[in-house]
Formats: C-alpha cells, structure tokens, sequence
C-alpha cells in the first residue's frame, strides 16, 4: 500500500464538556481538528493555523505535528457504534491528529525515523499517551483504555525541515537508529497499565 497523506487537519482552542458526579466541567481543548484542502504550511511548533491548549500533551518542539493512521479509524467506529448504539461517522481528524496517513502503522515506525513529505521533514518522536479529553471526544469513558489496549496510539512528530504539505502528498519513510519502535513503546504503557489493575 502506498504511504501518503490522507488529510491534513487543523482547529482552534475549543471546549469539551465532561460529566463529573453532578456537574458540568468545561475543559479547554485544542482536540476538535477539521479537514482542510489545499497546502499548509508546518513550522516548527507545528501547522500554520493550528493551536493547542495543553503543551505538555501536544504541542512544543516534540510534539509539535501528531499523525494518525487512517486503518484505526473502523476500529473505532466499531466501538462508538458499540457504545453509543448508534453510527456517527469519523471524518479525518477525529482523533485529534494532524496528519491522517495512510500505510503508516505505529509497528512501522521507531522514534528517530523520518516521513519525508516533499519539502518537508519529520521525526518520529513518540506515541500517544490518551487522557479523559479524548473519553470525552470519542463519547464513552473507556476509549482511552481501549486506545492503550489496542496500541493504536498514532505518533508525534518534530519538524526538521518546515514547508508547506497537501493531502495526497506520498511519504516516503527514512529510518533512523531504529533502537525503540512505537509498538514496543506502547506494549510497555499497556502492561504497566495492566498492573496497575491488579
């Protein structure tokens, strides 16, 4: 399968709103990411147009584009179906992410490895590691467990070289030192977390 960029994704500061015992708490976020056509330009804290309210999760230097692959996106479909009991569909962004791709599995990559997107280069630097935000934005309360669980985390990346990127553009992926891919990464947070159960 080929490896290209389905959709480049982007939003402002937004609002989750999340259930705790009786009240509403409004959450600030910069989760709601939206489609958009034509180049965009990425620097390096990330794409021109895109904000994020919460650096320590998403944002700076090294975490400053967030890619996701398109595969997952069944997955969960599947389990809003399950969970909400209803079809919504998952347009590109849903996750959060930057970059939707296409061909680019976690297992595919190890953190030093690059994406060369045309002009633009970029560095794997880590996987996902979910909070309530995105319980909230998937509609069920378990989905950052089940995003651990699977490993379908997605990855960060930091620019090395800005430009501009267009959905469509072919990725072509340089491997680093290839010393820590993303899926072992992931299978640690998931038996820590399996411990922590017990």
């Amino acid at each position: 399968m080929s490896k290209r960029v389905l959709s480049i994704n982007i939003g402002g500061i937004g609002n989750l709103f999340i259930q705790q015992s009786s009240q509403v708490r409004r959450i600030a976020t910069g989760i709601h990411k939206q489609p958009v056509q034509g180049a965009v330009t990425i620097q390096k804290l990330g794409l021109r147009g895109d904000e994020q309210a919460d650096p320590t999760v998403h944002g700076g230097l090294n975490k400053a584009v967030y890619a996701y692959p398109s595969e997952h996106y069944a997955f969960w479909a599947m389990q809003r179906q399950a969970a909400l009991k209803r079809e919504e569909p998952l347009p590109p962004g849903s996750m959060g992410e930057n970059l939707t791709l296409q061909g680019i599995l976690e297992s595919d990559v190890w953190v030093g490895d690059r994406l060369q997107i045309g002009g633009v280069l970029l560095e794997v630097t880590e996987p996902r590691q979910p909070c309530f935000k995105f319980n909230a934005k998937m509609g069920f309360s378990h989905a950052s467990k089940m995003m651990v669980q699977a490993g379908n985390s997605g990855f960060y990346l930091r620019v090395v070289e800005p430009g501009s990127l267009s959905a469509g553009d072919a990725v072509t992926l340089l491997t680093g030192p290839r010393e820590t891919s993303i899926a072992q990464i992931n299978e640690r947070r998931r038996k820590g977390r399996q411990r922590d159960l017990f």
